[in-house]
């Protein structure tokens, strides 16, 4: 067995450019997902939002868009592919390497969604159960990584999977008239740092985030990446403790700020996607959209936001 791990070069600053060169390279591979203009209810009445439909991406996941330009970036030298996720970029990485003919092992948490799980198992990965939290599971999957010879493909702080997601933001600017501030759920920081980059400071990127998981805001606050310990959230209680360093210097770049939403706040939205709009996404999905329904963010006269609703990946009962 090799003892060499496989990671996919890092290169800073992102820029522009380089989501560009993602849009081309996976071209033909993602959905250019769907806007909706629409208006939805807050504290202060109706309130004009355009939604960007990623929840309708491969995967259910925008995350399948950074997975994908990682791997096609990687090429042909690798055939397996390793990463550590507690649920969508797990999803999205396996469905990347089952599209590219790669072998895919994720490692989760021992609490990991079996929804999710599931998912993985249904696009060809390997599943293996390690630790308890997303750190643990990561020190796994670099181990099993070095083991086998096999890429390594961080989920939260690498330059091509920032950039795969910061297409979202190429497709606003044809989609969307004017510049409109954005709004998106934070994460671990690739898909507020990806649309950052892409659309630089001709619009607002606003990150919105759970109370209990405020990763980019302690990170503004103390001016460098911190650990949050302790996150009280559940939909980021298997994600990483801290933003990541790339997307940290993306939202100190272009002046990237964080809301905070609450947990019934974060359900509220939810259930008022589905009642009003038939619109199902996991509880991360509707983080965005909380941040304008409980009044946390108040558009000014005359602007229409944009709400990234960003993913799908929850329990569905049919009956």
């Amino acid at each position: 067995m090799s003892e060499r791990v496989t990671t996919v070069p890092r290169h800073t600053p992102v820029e522009r450019s380089d989501v560009r060169g993602a849009r081309r390279r996976t071209a033909g591979q993602i959905r250019k997902t769907p806007v909706f203009h629409t208006s939805v209810s807050s504290p202060s009445g109706p309130v004009p939002v355009t939604m960007k439909l990623e929840y309708l991406q491969h995967g259910g996941t925008f995350t399948v868009r950074g997975s994908l330009n990682a791997l096609l970036e990687w090429g042909n030298g690798v055939d397996e592919v390793v990463i550590a996720s507690g649920g969508n970029t797990g999803i999205a990485t396996a469905l990347a390497a089952a599209r590219l003919g790669k072998t895919c092992t994720v490692v989760v948490p021992e609490t990991a969604p079996h929804t999710k799980v599931a998912a993985m198992w249904a696009h060809g990965a390997e599943v293996l159960w390690h630790g308890t939290t997303y750190a643990e599971a990561l020190r796994h999957a670099s181990d099993h990584a070095a083991a086998r010879g096999a890429m390594l493909l961080n989920a939260h702080d690498l330059p091509a999977v920032i950039t795969g997601a910061g297409v979202i933001g190429l497709e606003l600017e044809e989609q969307v008239r004017g510049r409109p501030p954005v709004l998106a759920a934070v994460g671990g920081g690739g898909l507020i740092a990806g649309i950052a980059a892409a659309v630089g400071r001709r619009q607002q990127v606003i990150g919105i985030e759970p109370e209990g998981a405020a990763l980019l805001l302690a990170a503004l606050e103390a001016d460098r990446p911190v650990d949050v310990a302790g996150q009280t959230h559940a939909m980021y209680s298997l994600g990483p403790s801290r933003i990541s360093d790339i997307a940290f210097g993306l939202a100190r770049r272009y002046d990237v700020r964080s809301l905070l939403v609450s947990d019934d706040a974060i359900g509220a939205a939810r259930e008022y996607l589905w009642r009003e709009f038939r619109i199902l996404v996991e509880p991360a999905g509707a983080v965005a959209l909380a941040a304008i329904h409980s009044g946390v963010y108040v558009p000014a006269p005359e602007e229409r936001p944009v709400v990234v609703l960003c993913g799908a990946n929850t329990e569905v009962s049919l009956s």
